[in-house]
């Protein structure tokens, strides 16, 4: 049976995750998973380790783990091309080597995720951004519209222009809740600032979150249109945006990582005037804790601004220059907690 909650921000509730997790499953040592009693492993989505966003996230919440329980882990590189055939073979080999978690990290793991879960059933599979049924499956979802809804009050405080961007990197769901989320904030915060959207690609497969070259070009697109403020949801494609942004002398947003403290965009940092977060480590070590504490989450478990699971950095000081904007996005956060503001995902 499904069970839908909210987890509160790892760093400060693990615990009490672990109390409300549904116990199902076991060790990889207790079923078909190997026997070898392994810890975290996970498979990462288009761009891999060193995009500086999405999935090296899901690398810390790794890191945290080992760090904490002493255990072996594996992180394996997602393949040019793959299908969901290669996705399966993957997932398979580490629950096989008895990896407890497996986790899946994007939505793209969700075919394979169905077939493998079951096939190892002693195993607690978790996967990020997609809802998957299975006794043994925790599906890590996020409320990606609330952080960019608080991006977008930020650009419309910000653009001195009256033009904003914003560059997703496929055009599929997922990424829809970014835009509209991060359009509807900036016009709720200034109805006459304009807001240019564009999509990289319309499938992964053609690299739209793995191409900073595509990134770059659609950013210099954006602000020879005037546009003073870019933001992307792209991957490792962000990151040719955020360079666009910087040798134009025009504010870039982060995504799902705070991109102003990634040591790889140092060079540009003073550009990115802030990043719509995803607690997706929080979200990967949460999984594995329960694991190790022999209380699997499994079911849904939403991500969202109450729950301290999405949020907006400011670790650029130059945000607390912006005039009003620190006063629009702590109203705007209030409004959505409370429910006042309700926020679009398409």
């Amino acid at each position: 049976m499904r069970r839908t909650s909210r987890l509160i921000r790892v760093a400060v509730g693990v615990a009490s995750l672990a109390l409300a997790a549904t116990a199902c499953g076991g060790t990889s040592s207790e079923g078909d998973g190997g026997g070898d009693d392994k810890g975290l492993a996970i498979a990462y989505d288009v761009g891999g380790k060193g995009d500086q966003s999405f999935n090296d996230a899901a690398y810390r919440g790794l890191e945290q783990a080992k760090k904490e329980f002493g255990y072996e882990t594996a992180d394996i590189e997602p393949t040019d091309g793959e299908t969901d055939a290669d996705k399966e073979q993957r997932l398979s080999s580490l629950a096989k080597q008895g990896y407890n978690p497996v986790i899946g990290v994007g939505f793209a793991y969700g075919t394979a995720m169905k077939a493998v879960a079951a096939k190892y059933p002693d195993t607690t599979f978790g996967i990020v951004d997609s809802v998957v049924e299975g006794k043994n499956v925790a599906s890590l979802v996020f409320a990606e519209n609330e952080a960019s809804y608080l991006a977008g009050v930020t650009a419309a405080k910000a653009t001195k222009t009256n033009t904003v961007g914003f560059v997703g990197g496929v055009n599929v769901p997922l990424i829809h809740k970014f835009q509209a989320g991060y359009e509807q904030g900036v016009k709720d915060t200034n109805p006459k600032v304009k807001v240019i959207s564009q999509y990289l690609t319309q499938t992964a497969e053609e690299g739209g979150f793995a191409s900073p070259d595509k990134g770059k070009a659609a950013a210099e697109g954006q602000i020879e249109k005037k546009a003073d403020v870019v933001y992307a949801a792209a991957g490792l494609s962000g990151q040719g945006v955020i360079e666009a942004a910087a040798k134009a002398k025009v504010w870039a947003i982060g995504v799902d990582s705070d991109q102003y403290k990634q040591e790889a965009l140092a060079k540009y940092k003073d550009s990115i005037l802030t990043s719509a977060l995803k607690d997706i480590d929080g979200a990967v070590y949460a999984l594995a804790k329960s694991v190790e504490d022999g209380k699997p989450l499994t079911g849904t478990h939403t991500f969202d601004l109450k729950s301290d699971g999405v949020g907006l950095s400011d670790s650029n000081p130059k945000f607390a220059e912006i005039p009003g904007a620190k006063e629009a996005v702590e109203k705007a956060k209030a409004g959505i907690v409370d429910g006042t503001i309700k926020v679009a995902t398409e």
